[in-house]
């Protein structure tokens, strides 16, 4: 069953007075990437850094005093349980949360700072979500889903209307895909205000349960969930969700592990703003835009910002390495004096930054007289990395 505008008005209405009504930033980077004119939702800028606090207040706040009284549970790594615990704290009503025990300790110190009593078991989502049935089952109170739910949905579907408002002459709108809750509601928000708007889903290509699922006519579950988006590795999509995105979005794309973490750095620098892997999965789609088909000016929606600083800064590196700006090698030098400088002024020579220099005479391959060096260098891009490889193999040093 399809929401109703009704239920999207309501939406918009209980959320107006607690939601931030997120800015749209231009993004000439991406404008000139993809031909068209690009502007950012930045939904990283929410309240508990995600869009995830618009669906779970809209639902919450649909309870009954009975189901009030005896409280609501949820199960998520991140953004779900934040927006819950938020949610909830501010209706006054207690919330537990169950998370993976490998779950990211920002995000456990945030879920508890928003007043969630946060309860670590399995060690993957599912689990944790059995862990939350369980509860709920046995004291009654209310489990939140992340997506599957029309309250949820509505409340998501704020953002479409954000949109629509924000950018009357939108022509496309990309959206990061996971479990739906976001798309589906966004879609259909945007659909009822401007049926022309091409609406575009992107997962990430290593936990993409959307395309077998729309070509199977029914949710599908993945075969494959190792991303490191991790806010949109949902194994399969819920029925609710399923029915809104196979009417309203014109089309699901995938994108790399490569592609996602290049769309980190680029929002890092291009655009100054912090978005994790799950959030910049519509930047990635747009960064090689073949396919598309995108119509007029573009909206690309930025879900989350809630990264791990640990995590961050492999990203970061990553991203570079994605991009051609990072690159490491491993040579055998001479053992004697002059042998690394040597190297490093070859290095110096081609306009590569050092970065790291891994010295080391213990290697089963080695001879002697010989040391391996692993060398990590800055370069400018992929010609320049073949430049550097090319002087490395000219001037004799075997590298790998």
């Amino acid at each position: 069953m399809l929401i109703t505008a009704e239920q999207i008005d309501r939406a918009v209405a209980l959320l107006a007075p607690v939601m931030r009504r997120t800015p749209m930033v231009a993004s000439r980077a991406l404008s000139d990437a993809c031909g068209h004119e690009v502007w950012l939702k930045c939904e990283n800028l929410q309240r508990t850094g995600s869009f995830k606090p618009r669906g779970a207040y809209v639902r919450i706040s649909g309870l009954s005093d009975e189901q009030r009284a005896g409280g609501v549970v949820a199960a998520s790594a991140g953004n779900h349980a934040q927006g819950v615990a938020w949610s909830a704290s501010t209706l006054g009503i207690s919330s537990r949360v169950y998370m993976p025990t490998g779950a990211s300790l920002p995000k456990v110190t945030a879920t508890r700072a928003y007043g969630a009593e946060v309860v670590l078991a399995g060690e993957i989502i599912d689990e944790s979500l059995a862990h939350a049935q369980q509860f709920a089952d046995e004291t009654g109170a209310t489990l939140i889903h992340p997506f599957d739910h029309e309250d949820i949905v509505a409340g998501q579907a704020s953002v479409g209307v954000e949109i629509a408002a924000q950018m009357p002459d939108v022509g496309t709108v990309v959206v990061p895909l996971g479990g739906g809750g976001l798309l589906a509601g966004l879609a259909i928000a945007i659909k009822m205000a401007k049926p022309d708007v091409r609406v575009i889903g992107v997962q990430a290509e290593q936990a993409a349960a959307w395309p077998d699922s729309l070509s199977a006519g029914t949710p599908t579950r993945a075969t494959s969930m190792s991303t490191m988006a991790d806010g949109i590795a949902v194994a399969m999509p819920g029925a609710v969700t399923f029915t809104h995105v196979a009417e309203f979005v014109d089309q699901v794309v995938t994108v790399s592990e490569d592609a996602i973490s290049r769309a980190v750095l680029m929002m890092l620098e291009r655009a100054k703003l912090l978005v994790e892997p799950a959030g910049a999965a519509a930047v990635a789609a747009m960064m090689n835009p073949v396919g598309l088909g995108l119509v007029g000016p573009v909206c690309a929606v930025l879900s989350g910002g809630n990264v791990d600083p640990l995590l961050l800064s492999h990203l970061t590196t990553h991203g570079l390495q994605a991009a051609g700006r990072y690159l490491t090698v491993a040579v055998t030098v001479p053992d004697r004096p002059g042998g690394l400088a040597s190297l490093l002024e070859l290095l110096r020579d081609t306009g590569a930054s050092v970065v790291d220099v891994i010295h080391s005479r213990v290697s089963g391959e080695l001879r002697l007289g010989e040391v391996q060096v692993t060398v990590s260098v800055e370069t400018r891009g992929p010609d320049h990395q073949h430049l550097v490889r090319t002087a490395l193999a000219e001037a004799g040093y075997p590298a790998e």
